[in-house]
């Protein structure tokens, strides 16, 4: 199989270089490929591009299928480096009759491409659609690789990424390195969801469902048949990262058990019953939220408090170092003044 690529490297560094795909022009033959290149588009950025080529089929991400119409790719349970480009967080995509929906698209648009050469392992019809779940960057950057699909997220993920937007690029590109960040960008929300919503993709409907604060201000869910596609609503071995309100999530929570059924969450997985997955969540989130307020009643201050909230669950989670203080200051700013 054949495939067009552009050669991208950053302005005024022509050492900073990499082959982006040009989705679209996908065929057996070189020559069927190079008669494509008329349709495809070369992203726009700061970086110069060469012409388009074809070549053969570059790096295909794994997924794994876990219902007839789901596939899930499991990222690596750690935080982006340049050993693992960025590749930290789970994708899905959902296949219908008509079209195919992506569920998150990773850290940087190379994964976004890797994913778009799975998707083509298993068929040929249109991208429709890109659901970003929510605002961190380790889930958004690679929705511009899919182009003709409408991104779809909630009604206040626009925004939150606008005023984002500066310090995840720079952050993220110092993370994974500039070549493997080459061709990322902030996609554009086009269907934006402040209530539940339904898309068909031909016989196979997703049921979106946008939440109050929580794990952030910007969460939506997925839910196709008896599968809750849950983003970072629900994390699995790694520590849940608390960038909204601990009580909204715990409500969340709630909700979610309510629906049953099983759930694949934004880390770890790929797929469990929902109360397999919910059990852990609501402990930490829990001793989170108990020892925040055992700290608040004490008087400590903030700096104080935060070097022992939630530190018994310190053997129950990866990158428990990396997380829990954060957690523990959102916390302690929430609850203070309740």
């Amino acid at each position: 199989m054949f495939e067009a690529l552009v050669t991208l490297c950053l302005t005024g560094e022509p050492d900073v270089c990499r082959d982006a795909l040009l989705p679209g022009a996908e065929a057996s033959t070189l020559a069927g490929c190079e008669a494509k290149l008329g349709v495809v588009k070369v992203p726009e950025g700061a970086w110069e591009a060469g012409d388009p080529f074809c070549a053969l089929r570059g790096l295909v991400l794994d997924f794994e299928k876990v219902t007839p119409n789901l596939w899930v790719h499991i990222g690596e349970i750690a935080e982006p480096d340049r050993e693992n480009r960025g590749d930290v967080a789970n994708i899905a995509f959902v296949v219908g009759e008509q079209s195919v929906a992506v569920v998150d698209s990773g850290s940087a648009r190379w994964i976004g491409e890797a994913t778009w050469r799975a998707i083509r392992n298993v068929t040929d019809l249109p991208v429709s659609h890109v659901v970003l779940t929510h605002m961190h960057p380790d889930h958004v950057f690679g929705a511009t690789a899919f182009r003709g699909a409408e991104v779809v997220g909630h009604s206040s993920l626009e925004r939150a990424l606008a005023d984002r937007a500066g310090n995840y690029v720079e952050s993220l590109e110092a993370l994974i390195g500039p070549e493997a960040f080459l061709g990322s960008g902030v996609p554009t929300v086009a269907v934006a969801v402040s209530e539940a919503i339904e898309i068909d993709l031909g016989q196979v409907h997703m049921e979106l469902t946008p939440w109050h604060r929580a794990h952030t201000g910007t969460d939506v869910t997925v839910r196709v048949g008896d599968v809750v596609i849950s983003g970072d609503l629900v994390f699995d071995r790694h520590t849940p990262a608390l960038d909204g309100s601990v009580l909204g999530w715990l409500k969340a929570l709630d909700t979610l058990e309510g629906q049953g059924g099983q759930v694949v969450p934004g880390h770890g997985g790929p797929l469990m019953s929902m109360s397999e997955a919910l059990g852990p969540m609501r402990r930490y989130l829990e001793v989170l939220r108990d020892d925040t307020r055992a700290a608040v009643a004490a008087g400590e201050r903030l700096g104080e408090a935060v070097e022992h909230i939630a530190e018994s669950e310190a053997g129950a989670w990866v990158l428990f170092d990396a997380y829990n203080q954060r957690n523990a200051t959102v916390a302690f700013t929430e609850l203070e003044w309740e």
